[in-house]
């Protein structure tokens, strides 16, 4: 495994294996499918976890025909026995609904029926086979017939596609005389987007009558597997079902197949020459935990171990959050005041827990309808995870990392930059106060912004977590002045200052440096703050840019507090 590449975006199980990829032994999951069988089996767990990998890897180990060599060495090639009577045995139906959706009913069932379409077409072998009869191969026809122009978009009637999964499952189980086995991996997506788009009751019946169809006393199924973010109810979409298997977040069974170990993550880090980079990965990617297990969000892992190859001095960043809108979080933030309380998201922020009743049978119609769905859908999808042992339905909720972490203080910050732009006086005032040397003046004024928003508690979250934080509050307030240029964390002499103002039209320069005072040290944080920016020269590009007047303030913030010092001798050119 030593130098092999990292499968940024590779989610099917034979490229990863045949090509020089890095891969995360995950197979012991099919063992413990068929040790704890069930007819059916959901697995819910947040986005970009490994869901489509490892339903490739179902499909490849169980499907006929399958290259046996793709599991040599994996753990599953010891399972001699289990190998011996299911590898390679089963026709398998496997279909991903991530790309079933659109801002219309009307165009998502293209996109449905072309999802069902396309995986029809591997079985053309149907349209000559002799154990199925013309009518038969006419039903087979149905599922691959497009009345489009478009090259590769079928469409068909509703009626087709509610029947789909079962039809095709029977066609395969008289052709091979064997029961078949369907995958159907991120369930909900089709869900959820009608549901932004409106058209949730007319999608959920579709949904509901395809499921229906083919996971119920279907005769011709062997197993099924689902993956999705939701535990959607089952009055909503698995009416009739008999007890199907759910794998959710509290549950132990089959915990660690879903993200990394630790113990994966210390051997994927030391056999690529990254060993030394373990403290901060576990720092900005670990802290979820699934029922007993302690896990790491395997995307952040592969596209920071990815950077570090090639970059090795480059810091962590939320590789995670850029892979969706965020749209979840956005709306929980915006319930600041109205359900979500300050001192809610200071515990979160700082490290701490809340306690919230989860509830994991959600509906998409109903997740924004209350702030008790809100939290456990933050759940759900990996924003908040639990810590301890749940007392029932009560989960103590915490932020799982610094990479989460950031990612609320950076809608927090959102959140206050807009409440800045509607209080313009009052930017304004604390920004002549800093132009005019008014220390206590710019003082009071932050002062009276820090009451807007939240506050960092004194905890065991880092200090240069806390820095940002104020940072980026002094920051929402300058973005006010659109005459005046702000630079933020950029090289100056010796270092990287933390916040530049040019005033250009009147050639005034202004430094700002930001410390936590912790202990409430402000006097000694603001001499800090001071003897940095003349130790490391900040001054020196206002300098090269022909300011005449330069201000040096020292800025220290603890809770709600905060004192702000300018040195004494201002400096003219």
């Amino acid at each position: 495994m030593e130098g092999l590449r990292m499968p940024i975006g590779i989610d099917d199980f034979a490229k990863l294996r045949t090509n020089d990829f890095y891969y995360v032994d995950k197979t012991g999951l099919i063992r413990d499918l068929l040790n704890n069988w069930g007819e059916v089996n959901l697995f819910t767990r947040p986005r970009r976890f490994g869901k489509s990998l490892n339903m490739s890897m179902l499909r490849y180990f169980f499907e006929i025909g399958t290259d046996r060599t793709l599991f040599d060495g994996l753990a599953i090639s010891r399972e001699t026995g289990l190998c011996e009577a299911h590898m390679g045995q089963y026709p398998v139906i496997y279909i991903s609904l991530k790309t079933a959706y659109a801002d219309s009913f009307d165009k998502a069932m293209p996109e449905l029926c072309t999802i069902i379409g396309k995986e029809a077409l591997r079985f053309r072998f149907l349209l000559e086979s002799t154990g199925l009869n013309e009518e038969e191969k006419e039903l087979y026809r149905q599922l691959i017939r497009s009345d489009r122009s478009d090259r590769g978009v079928f469409s068909f009637p509703e009626a087709v596609v509610t029947a789909s999964l079962n039809t095709l499952s029977m066609l395969l189980r008289k052709h091979y005389g064997k029961k078949a086995i369907i995958l159907i991996d991120e369930y909900d997506v089709p869900l959820a987007k009608a549901n932004e788009n409106g058209y949730y009751r007319e999608m959920i019946r579709i949904i509901r009558a395809m499921f229906d169809s083919a996971l119920k006393s279907n005769e011709s199924l062997y197993f099924a597997v689902l993956t999705g973010c939701l535990r959607v109810s089952k009055e909503s979409i698995f009416t009739g079902l008999n007890n199907p298997k759910m794998y959710t977040l509290l549950d132990a069974r089959c915990d660690e197949y879903f993200g990394f170990t630790d113990e994966e993550v210390k051997r994927m880090l030391s056999s690529h020459g990254l060993s030394g980079y373990y403290d901060v990965t576990k720092e900005w990617y670990d802290g979820y935990r699934i029922a007993r297990a302690n896990v790491y969000n395997p995307w952040d892992v592969i596209n920071w171990c990815d950077q570090l190859l090639t970059s090795p001095d480059k810091t962590p960043k939320s590789y995670w959050a850029n892979s969706s809108g965020n749209a979840e979080l956005r709306r929980f933030i915006d319930r600041l005041g109205n359900g979500v309380t300050k001192a809610q998201l200071e515990r979160l922020i700082a490290g701490q827990s809340v306690q919230k009743k989860i509830e994991e049978q959600l509906t998409y119609d109903s997740i924004y309808d209350s702030i008790e769905n809100m939290w456990s859908l933050l759940f759900a999808t990996g924003y908040l995870t639990q810590s301890g042992t749940p007392a029932g339905s009560l989960v103590r909720l915490v932020i799982p990392n610094a990479e989460v972490r950031s990612i609320f203080s950076d809608f927090i910050l959102k959140l206050f930059e807009k409440e800045v732009a509607e209080d313009g006086e009052a930017a304004d005032a604390f920004c002549r106060a800093l132009k005019n040397g008014e220390a206590e003046e710019a003082e009071q004024l932050f002062t009276k912004f820090m009451d807007k928003t939240i506050s960092i508690r004194d905890t065991a979250v880092k200090k240069e977590f806390k820095e940002s934080f104020y940072h980026g509050i002094l920051l929402g307030i300058l973005m006010y002045k659109s005459d005046w240029s702000v630079d933020s964390n950029r090289e100056s002499g010796k270092g990287f200052f933390d916040i530049a103002i040019e005033i250009e039209d009147e050639s005034i320069g202004i430094i700002l440096e930001v410390k936590y005072a912790e202990g409430e040290r402000f006097d000694e944080a603001c001499e800090e703050a001071l003897r940095q920016i003349d130790d490391r020269d900040y001054t020196a590009e206002l300098r090269n840019d022909d300011m005449q007047t330069i201000l040096k303030y020292g800025i220290a913030c603890y809770k709600k507090k905060c004192k702000v010092v300018m040195q004494t001798g201002t400096t003219s050119l």
